[in-house]
């Protein structure tokens, strides 16, 4: 049994404009999409735009897989036409690996499973930022719905069994960020339980 600093999720204490999120999502052509290459994991349309992957990586998929063995990091063309998702990066005080725009779209669905050595005790924590949403999006970890407005930022310890369910009638998009566990996250995390406990 894991024993855990923090909760399986935390709502961060930071938190973004959602109408510029969505104006720098406006700005990526549909083309740019790349459907997620775990494909017994979801039923549907599960597509990817990477801002950040393993430096040097050309091919789609080898720029939205977060190659747990990569150590170099670089931004990907597309973040350069995007300054609020670059000021929203700009925000975290620790080192970053892939970034990526995860879409997920109406009727889709992504099957309950696992990122292994995806939490903070494992020093690599999964940041999502909702960009759009619906009411009808149904994030599950441990059972549990987890609900997140536009703009929000939020810690989900992936290791755990989670899923989703887009039953909506517009996309899901979420700002996907992976980040090192520093003494910036670990102070962060702790102003986020702390307030939690308030």
């Amino acid at each position: 049994m894991l024993d855990a600093r923090f909760p399986d999720r935390l709502r961060l204490p930071i938190s973004f404009d959602p109408e510029r999120l969505a104006g720098d999502l406006a700005r990526l052509s549909a083309a740019e999409w790349t459907a997620h290459f775990v494909q017994q994991n979801y039923d549907g349309d599960w597509s990817v735009i990477a801002l950040r992957g393993p430096a040097g990586a050309r091919h789609p998929v080898q720029m939205i897989y977060p190659d747990p063995a990569c150590v170099d990091f670089a931004d990907t063309p597309m973040l350069a036409a995007c300054p609020a998702f670059r000021e929203v990066l700009g925000t975290f005080a620790c080192p970053l690996q892939a970034v990526r725009l995860m879409r997920l779209a109406p009727g889709s669905l992504i099957k309950e499973h696992r990122d292994h050595d995806l939490s903070y005790e494992d020093g690599l924590v999964r940041i999502h930022i909702p960009v759009t949403t619906n009411e009808e999006v149904d994030f599950r970890l441990n059972g549990v719905r987890c609900p997140m407005p536009a703009g929000s930022a939020w810690y989900l310890r992936l290791s755990d069994p989670h899923s989703v369910a887009n039953r909506g009638a517009s996309d899901r998009v979420h700002l996907v960020v992976d980040a090192v566990v520093n003494a910036w996250v670990a102070a962060l995390f702790a102003q986020a339980a702390a307030g939690e406990a308030a």
